[in-house]
């Protein structure tokens, strides 16, 4: 009995698509799983080889294997590193947005203490700031 996908021409291309999506899944959880081996900190070195062993000699069920057993660290190291480079971009922002040169900052602050809305200590650790 002929498989129906063949029957159809167009089930014959749908499941020629449906083949190359999951091939193409699965080389990107493998690059994804490449990486994360390499940038685990938790791992040493013969247990990072055995991973890659694994992965290469049993591709399919390695991968799946992996993402079982190491998902959820998987998904706090990038978590980590996501939090690490919007940390990175802020005070990049922050350092070259700054448009208020020292002695503005501290006429700012002076001004602000003058009118009573900061104490003299708050002052003192916001001109120290500046300054530095």
């Amino acid at each position: 009995m002929p498989v129906l996908a063949y029957i159809y021409p167009a089930g014959g291309i749908f499941l020629s698509m449906f083949y190359f999506f999951i091939f193409f899944i699965w080389i990107m959880l493998l690059f994804r799983v490449f990486g994360d081996i390499f940038r685990s900190d938790d791992m040493g070195g013969f247990t990072k080889a055995l991973w890659i062993l694994f992965v290469i000699l049993l591709p399919f069920l390695g991968i799946l294997i992996y993402v079982i057993v190491r998902g959820k660290s998987m998904a706090h190291r990038d978590m980590a590193h996501a939090q690490a480079q919007q940390d990175a971009f802020k005070s990049y922002v922050q350092e070259t947005a700054s448009t208020a040169s020292t002695a503005d900052q501290l006429a700012q602050l002076a001004d602000l203490k003058e009118r009573g809305l900061i104490t003299q200590e708050e002052f003192d650790v916001a001109k120290a700031k500046a300054l530095a």
